[in-house]
Order: C-alpha cells, then structure tokens, then sequence
C-alpha cells in the first residue's frame, strides 16, 4: 500500500513539474495560448474593451517580462515565435486578398495621395524631433523617422467583421498602407543593405536587380500557375487551401531573398490571388477561418509579449522616449487622416477609420527597429520605447476603428435605398437532384446572393410522380445532406428540399411561388439531341410554365480562369420590369470575381446599365460595344474563348425586348463556339404584366409564336426575291 501511495505522489509530483514557471512544456503552452484566444475576448468584451486589445495585453501578462508564464526562449525560436510569424504574415496576405481591385482603381488617386501624405507627413516632421529632442544621430534619426511612417492593417480584423472592407475610407486606407510600407521597407532594404549605414551604388543596383526577379515571378508565373491549378482542383477545396498557403510563404521566402521583408511578399501574395479567389467562395470561407481563429491572435499575443515592463520601471528615460514616440507617431497620423478628410470632403467618421487603421504600429515598425538595433544604429531605450509605441498605437487603433466602424456602418444601413434594387429581401431556387455535376452551380449561386438574407438560397430536387415517388423521397436525403454540407462550407443559410410532380418545369414553376423565388437557377444542358428538337426545348418548357426570372447556366471552366464578363442585351432590354434584377446579380458576378465587363447592346440599354452601376455604388470597369441585334453577335462569337463568362440577355414571348428569332439564337450561339461558359437570362414577366390575365385559361403564347412564325417567314421570303432581283 505504501508502495502504490509513493508511485501516486511521484507520478503528481512530476505532473506539477510540467507546471513548473516558465512553462516549457510546448503542448502545455499551446493549450495556455488557445485557452487566452478563447476567454481574452469573451471577458474584456464584458467592459466594452476590443478583444484584439485583450489579446495583447494577455501577451505583456504571461510575457517573459510580465509573469513568466511563458520563457523568453519558446518566444524567441521556439514555436510561440513561429506562429507570430505567421500571423504576421497571413495579415498582411489577408489585406491583399480582400482588397477589392475595382474599388482600388474607383480610388487610386485619392489612395495615392493618403499615401504620400502618411509616409511624407511622419518623415519630415519626425527626422528634427527624433534628430534635436531625442539627440539621435542622423542615421538613426532617418530610420527611427521611417519608423513612423509605417502602419500596420492590426485593426483590419475588426472592419472585416463589421463587413464595411469595401467601403471607400478602407479601400483608401489599404492603399495607403500598400504604399508608405512598401516606400518604408524599400528605404530599410537600402540600410540593412549598406556597410555600417553607408549607402552605395551597388546596393542600390542590387536591390533593383532582386526587385525585378521578384515581381517578374509573383506578377507573371504565380498567376499562370495558380490559374491552372485552381482550375484542375476545383473540386479538391483541402487541396486549394494547402496549395494558397504555400504560395503565401513562398511569397514571403522570396521577398526575404530579394532583401525586403517577407510581410511586403505576403501582401504581394494576396494582392495575385485576389482575382483568382471570388471573396464568397468556400475556400476564401477558409482562409479568413484559420488567420483569424489561430495564426493572427498568436501574432498579437507576441506584440504584448515583447514589452519590457522591467525596463520601463527601471529606466525613466525609456519612458519619456516612448511618450514622444508615441505622441509624435499618433499625431502624425491623424495629420494625415485629417488633411485627405478636408481634401476630399469626406465625413468624420470615414476619417476616424482611415486614422484608425493607419496608427497602430506592429509589423514594419519591428522589422525597422529589429535591424537598426542589430546594426547598433539604434540604443536599447528606442527599442524599448517602440515597443511601447506598438502597444499604445495598437489599442488606439483598435478603440478608434471600432467605434468609427460602427458609426460608418449605421450611417450606411441608413443611407440605403428603401426603395428600387434592394435586394435584401430576394431569394435563390436552385434547381438541382444532386450534388454531383452541379457544384459550379451552387458555388455560383452564392457568388449572385446577399449574404446579409437570413435564407437567401433554396435548393429544390423535383423528383418524378409515380409508383415509386415515395422511395425517391427517401433516397433524396442523402443529396439533400450533400447540399447542406457543400453550402455550410462557406458558411451559407440554405433551405433544400425534394418533392414531387409531374414533371421537371411543373415542378419548379410551383416550388418557386411556394417559396417567394425571385430568381431560379437551373444547369443547362447545351448537348441538344434530335429528339429534344422534334418535341421542344426543355427551356421552352420552363419558361411557359415558371414566369420568375431564369438564369440558364453552363459552366465548364474553374471560376477562377475568368478574365472577363461579356453581357450581350437585346433592344429596349432596359424597359423590361425586372430589369435591375438581372443586372444587380451581373454586378455582384463582376465584383466577386474582380471582372471588367463588356457589354453588346444599344446605347440606351448601356446608359441604363451605367446607371444601375452608379446608384448602386459597384466600381467595375464597363466597355460597351455598340450593335441593333443579339444576332450580330453571332459573327464575333469564334473570337471569345474559356476566359471569358458569356452572358446573354433573352425576353420572353411578347415582351418588350422580345425579337423575331429568339427562340432559336440560343442553339445557334452554341453552335457558333461550344466551348463557352454561358449563362442565358430570361427575365421574368408576371401573368399580371399582359392584357390577357384576367383568363386564367387563356395564354398568349400560341398566339404570340404565330406571330413570331410569321415576322421569320417573311423575312426569309423577302430575302428571297432580294437574291433574285440581285
């Protein structure tokens, strides 16, 4: 008994030991870590304290300098520092990645000059403070003035959750941001570059020559890579995942070999995939998942860890370094965010989030500071001021995005149209019986719809009415399952559903009233046969019976091979009722997918299709290319390929936009070039639109079809005696 009693206390004596201060143990200090990531947030969310700024604090607290929860070596080399690195890194690529390329362009200049202003403003005004009141020297007065020039995106995460990314101040923000680091780790390549700070022409011509290489492999053999392997594993999302962050760190490798810092790589990262990744997809879903869940709380956690507490209470010099660092770098700040306010007219709280997410200090500041204190150009107390500086400017810019983040948003949800193409309250059918084959078209669906519906998308199997109608229904649960999985990947509502008719169109003509559908999705079959032709196109069919809007869709190639969407529209197709319906999804296609549109039409339906751009604030890049007919497209059609998303305009019998011939230029436009992924658009057009719906029993369509029979028939016999008078 004395025996077991003696192996019991041996065997707790050593589990105390692993408790031992400062843990070593590295699963013991993963578990401490993920246990910070979990409750920091939950607790100071508590006393309206931003939870980024919980996590740094928690960072001083079980720092090497605070309790010693953690050791000073496990932050430095062991995994601790590892994953800050990575965090640091996946925050950079997750700026480029979300950066919405059109709303870049829409603001280029006014992000030029917030960028000029924040890189010039800090420089100027901070190489005399850091040269007379500091008593630098000029060198490191130069690199501690470059210092404040920088920012770093710490704030980003909390405008991501507000969903306001897109919005003009963070696009003008990012682009700053793009701008005055890049200028600032340029000038840092140029230093640690030089011999004992003095600056030659072979560096400078090295760095060119790096530089080059880089950008020549990022910008021109990434894409063409990534575009081919994106493509071949669309359906392989773990494998898409692995592959992004893999360039991601590759990017950062290459950066660091071209003597610029990894975080310049990262950016660069995400500024290649962003055309390639749509921002709704599953896998950009994953990407944010992982960075925001794991890799950038451990970076932040690390900020908090590096502060010298020790130092700062042993070293009141240190202290008055950081007050001026600190003052000067957040007035600095609001200098430039205030002066491109007054430039650009723009509202206080659009300033407050530029201000906010340009003053918190983090990613470059260290790199700055990591090199010029190796080099000795810089003493122990700057560093321990900066540091200092990363923390204050940090929980600013935290306090001051979040609350400017709120007022923006609710001055956007109250600048909202209450009327027009709101399209808030619209909902997706998505036509499908199973899961296989109709993937393109379900990721599809999500890129057209409003995440900020509740619902927004259903997917309806109709399935056949006869003796063994019940046992498909059973059989359905497992496509259903399938479906459900497919959209909980990207974090989307969905409502499926299977049931039975009579028919296909029937079907789905009365899911979609049940249901309040506004737009039905259907995947289109282009492999027409001789037996579809002698009895109907099973398009005919639908449209006859469903009178909702129609997207017909065919998709062969990965979303990501896109390089521009055609939009081909019929006369008078800006007169039709549910016109912005269509071009309200066209929009959102080109956004997602950061595409430039071309569009085939009159002039009058591009004037309208400008408009809507405009009212509703999209920024994509329009090219119209005038032409009378649809049927003139047809002679361009051989000259498209797979890089281009074809979307043609179409109008139901005896609309408006309606033409002689319509029925059969779908067929024809396949026949012209097969290899195209289409989508064929029939608005919708309420029984409540003709004259001839108060007789329930009565349909225009026979009577509509005769007259188009006759238009064609006369055409063509008009077109006969022109040959025979030639």
């Amino acid at each position: 008994m004395n025996g077991l009693f003696e192996q019991f206390s041996k065997e707790f004596q050593n589990l105390i030991g692993e408790f031992k201060l400062p843990l070593e143990n590295p699963i013991l200090t993963f578990s401490l870590l993920l246990l910070i990531i979990l409750f920091s947030p939950i607790i100071l969310r508590r006393v309206k304290i931003p939870g980024l700024i919980g996590l740094i604090i928690s960072g001083v607290i079980i720092g090497p300098n605070g309790f010693q929860l953690i050791s000073e070596a496990n932050m430095k080399t062991g995994f601790v520092n590892m994953f800050a690195k990575i965090g640091l890194l996946y925050i950079m690529f997750m700026a480029g990645l979300e950066l919405d390329m059109q709303e870049f362009k829409r603001y280029r200049n006014k992000s030029l000059a917030f960028g000029a202003l924040t890189f010039f403003i800090p420089l100027l005004l901070g190489y005399p403070t850091c040269r007379y009141a500091l008593g630098l020297n000029e060198m490191a007065s130069l690199l501690t003035a470059s210092m404040f020039a920088t920012h770093t995106l710490v704030a980003y995460p909390i405008v991501s959750k507000f969903g306001i990314s897109k919005m003009e101040a963070v696009a003008i923000a990012i682009g700053g941001t793009i701008l005055t680091d890049t200028a600032v780790l340029i000038i840092l390549a140029v230093i640690s570059g030089s011999d004992n700070g003095v600056i030659n022409t072979s560096v400078l011509v090295h760095l060119g020559i790096t530089l080059s290489i880089f950008s020549l492999i990022m910008f021109w053999g990434v894409p063409k890579i990534s575009r081919w392997f994106l493509s071949k594993l669309e359906s392989e999302k773990s494998s898409q995942f692995i592959y992004v962050l893999s360039i991601l760190f590759f990017a950062a490798f290459l950066a660091e070999v071209a003597g610029i810092e990894g975080i310049i790589g990262a950016f660069v990262a995400g500024l290649v995939m962003n055309r390639l990744i749509p921002h709704s997809s599953t896998l950009m879903n994953r990407i944010e998942f992982i960075g925001n869940a794991l890799f950038i709380p451990f970076f932040l956690i690390s900020i908090g860890m590096v502060v010298n507490v020790k130092a700062l209470a042993n070293e009141p010099w240190a202290w008055a370094v950081a007050g001026i660092l600190s003052a000067f770098a957040i007035f600095s700040k609001f200098l430039a965010a205030l002066i491109t306010q007054l430039i650009f007219k723009m509202t206080r709280p659009e300033r407050q989030v530029i201000f906010g997410l340009s003053t918190a200090h983090a990613a470059a500041t260290l790199a700055v500071i990591n090199v010029g204190y190796t080099m000795g150009i810089l003493d122990i107390d700057i560093v321990n001021g900066t540091v200092i500086l990363i923390l204050i400017t940090s929980m600013t810019a935290s306090f001051v995005t979040e609350n400017a983040g709120k007022k923006l948003l609710i001055a956007q949800t109250k600048n909202e149209p209450l009327e027009g193409p709101s399209m808030r309250s619209q909902h997706v059918l998505v036509a499908a019986n199973e899961l296989r084959g109709n993937e393109s078209l379900l990721d599809f669906s999500v890129l057209i719809t409003d995440k900020t519906v509740m619902n927004p998308i259903s997917v309806v199997s109709v399935l056949e009415n006869d003796e063994e109608a019940e046992m498909r229904i059973r059989r359905s649960r497992k496509h259903i399952d399938d479906f459900i999985t497919h959209y909980n990947s990207g974090e989307i509502n969905v409502h499926a559903m299977a049931t039975i008719d009579h028919n296909l169109s029937s079907g789905i003509a009365r899911v979609s009233k049940e249901l309040v559908a506004d737009i039905v999705l259907i995947n289109d079959n282009s492999k027409s046969n001789l037996f579809k032709r002698l009895i109907g196109d099973d398009r005919d069919h639908l449209l006859n019976v469903c009178e909702k809007t129609v997207f017909f869709c065919h998709f062969n190639h990965a979303f990501a091979g896109y390089r521009k969407i055609t939009v081909v529209c019929p006369t008078y197709a800006e007169l039709e009722q549910d016109c912005n319906q269509w071009l309200e999804r066209v929009m959102r296609i080109s956004k997602e997918l950061n595409l430039d549109i071309d569009v085939y039409s009159t002039r009058e339906t591009f004037e309208k299709v400008k408009a809507y751009r405009t009212y509703r604030k999209f920024s994509a890049d329009l090219t119209h290319f005038p032409i009378e007919s649809p049927e003139e497209i047809l002679e361009l059609l051989p000259k498209f390929n797979e890089h281009q998303l074809f979307i043609s305009v179409f109008a139901r019998q005896g609309s408006v936009s309606s033409f002689t011939g319509m029925e059969s230029l779908p067929q024809r436009m396949e026949k012209e070039n097969g290899n195209l992924d289409y989508i064929y658009i029939y608005p919708s057009q309420s029984a409540s639109d003709l004259s001839y719906a108060a007789y329930d029993d009565m349909s225009g369509s026979p009577l509509a079809a005769g007259v188009e029979t006759i238009q064609r028939l006369s055409k063509e016999v008009g077109g006969m005696f022109k040959k025979n008078e030639e």
